[in-house]
């Protein structure tokens, strides 16, 4: 049995339409794998707390010595990880917001890279630990970006997923969605071809 990690991260939450084809997709996903199980995080319903000292020193802390309010920022952290080195697909919806990827999703990267656990350090350099898996990532843009300096999203995505040990990373992009409506209707058809590509491969 597989399982599936599906995010969200738009701050419309499931209305986005990053969120609304990732959703798609995992649906069609299920429908020719209903054994298959899925976890999903809705992080612009559901946010993640941004990295700070307190987090980061409650993570870090060995277990033993935690306080009470550490012990519960880290099992919200090993709980996330957790979900992550459970899943065999990662289904990423990212919108594009000010050239970058939402500030909620960096904040659920910031939790799951940890050195040891979902990475480590060698005399060649950090090895991801997250190996074995595959991620799809449906991008939606209110511009056109995809092959320009302003797409930052596609090269960091890939970075970090890389880092941790996914290589294996698709991207579905829906651009142009505020040119006009011609442009909407035309991306969203768009994307939903390309994910009908992704299912028959």
């Amino acid at each position: 049995m597989k399982r599936i990690l599906h995010i969200d991260s738009s701050l419309f939450s499931g209305d986005g339409v990053s969120s609304t084809l990732a959703g798609e997709y995992v649906a069609r996903l299920l429908e020719q794998n209903p054994q298959w199980r899925v976890t999903h995080r809705d992080l612009g319903r559901n946010p993640i707390a941004h990295l700070d000292a307190t987090r980061l020193t409650a993570i870090m802390t060995p277990e033993a010595d935690r306080t009470a309010e550490q012990r519960t920022i880290a099992e919200e952290a090993d709980t996330l990880i957790r979900e992550v080195q459970e899943a065999d697909l990662l289904v990423l919806g990212v919108p594009m917001y000010n050239f970058a990827i939402p500030s909620v999703l960096k904040a659920w990267f910031d939790h799951i890279a940890r050195a040891g656990v979902t990475f480590r350090y060698t005399a060649e350099g950090a090895v991801g630990l997250l190996e074995g898996k595959r991620a799809v990532i449906l991008a939606s843009r209110g511009g056109l970006h995809r092959g320009q300096p302003s797409d930052t999203q596609t090269d960091y995505l890939a970075t970090m997923l890389g880092f941790l040990g996914i290589r294996d990373v698709e991207f579905v992009y829906a651009e142009g969605l505020n040119l006009d409506e011609g442009s909407r209707e035309q991306a969203i058809t768009s994307a939903r071809d390309a994910i009908e590509q992704l299912l028959a491969a």
